[in-house]
């Protein structure tokens, strides 16, 4: 049964090429009370009755009509086998979209809509296991410290509290990035724009990053117009990893000029650099690349950052270095 079912499913569809359903029914209609006159004018030629003809004109009529109309309501059909199945969490459903009408169109909305599904729901899942992961570790970190030291094992000494000190504010900017990727995904992320005096600002966000050489070179006179937390935010995430993945001692270059009338900020360093193949990546959620990987970052900080720049109009991208990274954010509202 279910053979005869998929070879049925595969016929051909005589209406598809038809653009309007409206019309598919028409000819449908015109089909039918053809095919069952003839029969009646074929039967009085054979001397038969119209009553003994007009049954078999309509019998036959009934099967030209299952086949010209083949598939006309079929994708409806599929459409609410393939709903049942999503209900149940099955997305990887769809419907045989082969029509130019408007049941056709609905096919292909409702195709659409399936895997734009689909890539929600494996977004969620890696989005759980991920974040899952990501505090997971912390926590067994400061649990084992903190379970050491009220065995007597470890005494509390100024290196264990600081280690345990570290693991919490690893948490801590997780629970904050966690807080920011909600607000993005609610929409709520008004600005508070103002004034900035470039240099100052550039100067205040690297104080944060004493002896880790960083080199500023900003224009004189050079004024923006942004909202200061998120765009610290979002620099402070940049020399952090150049301080993590930069060698010690290697110097952090942070330039920032005037692009007719955009902000073009710059943050470089000497670390081994992102792969050209990793570059588009790398702003997306929990991508941490090689680089990430190797120090156990979170893959958070640079999807923020870019959400960040968006919401400025701006723009944030990796350039091509001969050395290290070299990172390169376009904001608007700077004076020529």
């Amino acid at each position: 049964m279910r053979v005869l079912h998929a070879l049925w499913r595969r016929l051909p569809r005589p209406l598809d090429p038809l653009r309007s359903i409206k019309v598919k029914f028409g000819v449908v209609t015109v089909v039918t009370g053809v095919t069952a006159i003839l029969m009646v004018l074929w039967g009085y030629t054979l001397g038969f009755r119209a009553r003994q003809t007009l049954p078999v004109g309509v019998l036959i009529s009934l099967v030209v009509t299952q086949l010209i109309a083949h598939g006309m309501t079929a994708p409806l059909r599929e459409m609410t086998a393939a709903a049942r199945a999503m209900a149940r969490g099955d997305y990887s459903r769809r419907v045989r979209a082969t029509s130019r009408d408007e049941v056709g169109e609905l096919a292909q909305a409702f195709n659409t809509m399936a895997a734009d599904l689909a890539e929600v729901d494996r977004q969620r899942r890696e989005f759980v296991a991920n974040v899952s992961h990501e505090l997971r570790t912390p926590i067994s970190a400061l649990h084992a410290v903190l379970e050491n030291m009220a065995d007597g094992v470890t005494p509390a000494t100024p290196e264990v509290l600081g280690s345990a000190l570290e693991q919490t504010d690893r948490l801590g900017r997780l629970v904050t990035q966690l807080l920011d990727l909600s607000r993005v995904d609610a929409g709520a992320a008004p600005l508070d724009l103002e004034r900035l005096d470039v240099a100052a600002f550039v100067a205040e966000v690297a104080a944060a990053y004493p002896g880790a050489g960083i080199e500023i070179d900003v224009a004189p006179g050079l004024h923006a117009t942004a909202d200061r937390d998120r765009l610290h935010q979002v620099l402070a995430n940049l020399l952090d990893n150049a301080v993590r993945h930069g060698p010690p001692g290697a110097p952090i270059t942070v330039t920032a000029a005037a692009h007719r009338h955009d902000l073009v900020l710059e943050v470089a360093d000497e670390g081994p650099g992102i792969p050209p193949e990793e570059r588009a990546r790398v702003f997306e959620r929990f991508s941490r690349g090689s680089r990430g990987a190797a120090d156990g970052g979170t893959g958070l900080g640079l999807a923020i950052a870019r959400w960040v720049i968006d919401l400025h109009g701006g723009d944030i991208s990796v350039l091509d270095s001969p050395h290290g990274c070299r990172i390169r954010i376009v904001l608007p509202g700077a004076p020529a």
